[in-house]
């Protein structure tokens, strides 16, 4: 890139924006196993996904999951270093529609 042209924080928030979610009332991400979660040094579900669906709540002692931000690029599938995170597409009618593309 050109000089300093890196996506702000922001710049990636107005372009989650543009992005319509019908929301189903059962999650289709699922946390496996939260012992496995507690156990975690690095808790990197918190960082690696781009739109913030993880989250250590420490006095619960849980990852929340806030499935209606997902936008189903399968990251956490992957990048959970345990395999924690069970992900399948929402169910048909459910989940992601991009306006631009």
């Amino acid at each position: 890139m050109e000089g300093d042209e890196r996506m702000s924080q922001s710049d990636i928030s107005d372009k989650l924006f543009t992005i319509r979610y019908k929301c189903d009332d059962k999650s289709h991400l699922v946390i496996k196993d939260t012992q496995t979660c507690l156990n975690c040094v690095t808790k990197d579900c918190n960082y690696f996904c781009p739109s913030d669906v993880y989250e250590w709540e420490k006095k619960l002692k849980i990852t929340t999951v806030a499935f209606e931000n997902c936008i189903e690029c399968g990251t956490c599938r992957i990048a959970c270093p345990s395999y924690n995170i069970d992900w399948v597409y929402p169910k048909g009618g459910y989940g992601m529609t991009y306006k631009f593309g």
